[in-house]
């Protein structure tokens, strides 16, 4: 019996560990930093995402505790939204995209409403795009991450709306971003890219 009892408490304790570290694990990954891959080409050529089964896309991670409190992301920082702008995100969003999590959603949707975009934009700018060039605030931006091809179609000028990005893929020719959806609220702001931790040879931060 007593051999029995041992395995008991030994049993309980493996059990309280897990439990511990599971629940710190989604904490983490709600609050802090989590893990994402890239999906698509609409940030190319700064990262590389999926592609018809292509299994070398980019895995990044992203830094969330500024954006859980609405901090407001800096131009030229690459971050993750949500892009569905018609509708407010609630706690349930942000709980249920943790990888912990996402099995237990019972509304996922089939498309990947999880956008990597580069933030252009911030409230009260004044963005726009002629002859292939974006200018904000009627100043020329110098923009040497953007893909080689530039921008085909010109974008009329718009103002971003208090507590809203403007947000871009690098590949403009090739990505759905703020020309497409409006100007994306900063209650949706996930996270911002931090690092780039695979391909191994493709290692850096951000």
């Amino acid at each position: 019996m007593k051999a029995f009892g041992k395995l008991i408490h030994n049993l309980a304790g493996w059990v309280k560990a897990i439990a511990v570290s599971l629940l710190l694990a989604i904490l983490v990954t709600v609050f802090v930093v989590q893990p994402y891959t890239v999906d698509g080409r609409s940030m190319e050529p700064s990262l590389a995402g999926l592609t018809g089964g292509d299994d070398h896309a980019d895995r990044v991670m992203a830094l969330k505790t500024p954006y859980v409190f609405g901090i407001t992301p800096e131009y030229g920082e690459i971050i993750i939204v949500d892009s569905r702008v018609d509708r407010e995100r609630t706690w349930k969003d942000v709980f249920f995209e943790s990888p912990f999590l996402s099995i237990f959603d019972d509304t996922k949707e089939e498309t990947n409403h999880k956008w990597i975009k580069r933030v252009i934009g911030e409230p009260g700018d004044r963005i726009e795009i002629s002859n292939g060039i974006v200018y904000r605030n009627g100043e020329k931006q110098d923009e040497d991450y953007i893909n080689e091809n530039g921008i085909q179609a010109d974008f009329p000028e718009v103002t971003v709306p208090e507590d809203a990005l403007f947000v871009m893929g690098d590949n403009r020719n090739g990505s759905m971003d703020s020309r497409n959806v409006g100007p994306v609220p900063i209650d949706n702001v996930i996270g911002k890219v931090v690092l780039r931790y695979y391909p191994f040879d493709r290692v850096g931060s951000f």
